[in-house]
């Protein structure tokens, strides 16, 4: 029996971080932003970031070939792009016969002053596909020879992006993980929303009602107890390397951190009865024969304001993908 199956699964995240050294023109070395708070980037460099991912991210839709963005994509997006992607190459071992251009407009970035690796920076943009919504990305890199790649994609009605804090010259403000006079340290934020969600749980609070946070408590609740069915959830914090939190801090004084989670949602059918149906996509990346249980594991990656001095967290966006999936 399978780790998944014996623990519903543990992930193992590796962490990347380098300093870096490079020579100067009078042959000097420069340590690059481990002490200086700077802007992590240019705003041009930013945009032509951006028209870098489109660009890949469409190669990679239209052929399902993954080494067509896998340097452009990152951490949670990664996981989630690398599933669809081989669920699509499995189907559809030509490309993809539906493929639309993703085209995105109208960009806004915020680009933060920090110190340090990694850099990163935040682009809001309209786009072609899902008319009302904003994507709302995080472009972050670990070495200054590397791409910029998306580590978080997370979507957001119009008009609630929230306004972020900038100084004189127009640059952001990085809140760091360990940060205080926040309702929750950003470091710690996955853990209490991987807590919070569990429906035995008892840490039921410290979250604003709203889609991603009661609503989704509730459902699960009721899903548990479906006739013939059994649903188990088990709910994990990602915070290393890629899949790192990071915040950006609100002109209100309260940060927007986007932060990630893994659950694995087990399913087992009762004698007498079937297991729900399982789409094409999905069986093109299980494993095992589903003949009484399935185990699907997802990666989440959420958006959430996190409020100045005390009161409760509010998810504002949530994305998430099945990444992995196994019957028996």
């Amino acid at each position: 029996m399978s780790k998944v199956m014996n623990r519903l699964g543990r992930p193992a995240v590796t962490a990347a971080a380098a300093v870096v050294l490079s020579l100067t023109a009078s042959g000097c070395v420069t340590v690059h932003g481990e002490l200086e708070i700077v802007p992590t980037t240019t705003k041009a460099e930013a945009a032509r970031a951006l028209d870098t991912f489109v660009t890949a991210y469409n190669k990679a839709e239209k052929s399902y070939d993954s080494s067509a963005d896998a340097k452009y994509v990152t951490g949670a997006l990664g996981a989630i792009d690398a599933a669809k992607l081989k669920a699509g190459r499995t189907l559809h071992p030509d490309g993809n016969p539906k493929h639309t251009e993703l085209k995105l407009t109208d960009t806004r970035f915020t680009v933060p002053k920090k110190a340090g690796w990694p850099r990163w920076f935040v682009a809001d943009s309209d786009n072609n596909r899902l008319a009302g919504y904003r994507w709302v990305m995080v472009f972050t890199r670990d070495d200054v020879s590397e791409p910029f790649a998306v580590s978080y994609l997370t979507l957001f009605r119009d008009g609630k992006v929230p306004k972020f804090k900038t100084d004189g010259d127009g640059w952001g403000e990085a809140v760091t993980p360990d940060a205080g006079k926040l309702a929750v340290p950003p470091a710690d934020l996955s853990k209490k929303y991987a807590d919070y969600l569990d429906p035995k749980s008892d840490a039921a609070d410290g979250f604003a009602d709203g889609q991603h946070t009661t609503q989704w408590r509730a459902s699960r609740k009721k899903n548990g107890t479906r006739p013939g069915l059994s649903t188990q959830y088990i709910d994990e914090p990602l915070v290393s390397g890629d899949y790192a939190p990071v915040a950006l801090r609100t002109e209100d004084g309260g940060a927007l951190v986007f932060f990630a989670t893994r659950r694995y949602e087990k399913q087992t059918a009762s004698p007498g009865s079937d297991l729900p149906a399982i789409g094409a996509s999905v069986k093109a990346l299980m494993t095992g024969e589903p003949k009484q249980s399935a185990t699907y594991g997802y990666v989440s990656n959420q958006a959430a304001f996190d409020p100045p001095g005390s009161g409760d967290v509010d998810v504002l966006a949530r994305v998430e993908g099945i990444t992995t999936a196994e019957g028996s």
